[in-house]
């Protein structure tokens, strides 16, 4: 199993999963077997919209520490931010350059994929500005 895949639905196009408390109805990302504001163990799985609000971002200018590794070509910045999905804000990596994201754009649910040191090919996620508000 990878390390992303309980963060998926089973859903086809990709969708975030998170948990929804049924005695409090708190949306978490993500899922968890507990809830954070009313501490009971009644948390459900929940498929998280496909698209949000980009809430705030910024640019990654420094190589992560561990187990984060840069590709052989080098570190090179790359974009962060929270998308406000409606119940929930996750934070998220952003296929966008600086010059393509603003505050309050719309933003859509995107794979992402990358090479790991091992040589494999891995899957996680990241937000991409919906077309039309570009």
């Amino acid at each position: 199993m990878s390390p992303t895949s309980q963060l998926f639905a089973a859903r086809d196009p990709l969708q975030l999963a998170g948990s929804r408390c049924t005695t409090c109805t708190t949306t978490t990302f993500p899922p968890q077997s507990d809830c954070p504001r009313c501490t009971t163990r009644s948390m459900s799985e929940v498929a998280l919209p496909r698209e949000g609000t980009l809430w705030t971002w910024t640019v990654q200018t420094f190589c992560p520490k561990p187990p984060f590794v840069a590709p052989p070509e080098g570190f090179t910045p790359f974009c962060v931010g929270y998308i406000d999905l409606g119940e929930v804000i996750v934070e998220s990596l952003l296929d966008a350059g600086p010059d393509e994201l603003r505050t309050a754009a719309r933003m859509r649910l995107v794979p992402h994929r990358w090479d790991t040191p091992d040589g494999e090919h891995a899957t996680g996620y990241a937000f991409r500005p919906v077309e039309e508000d570009v």
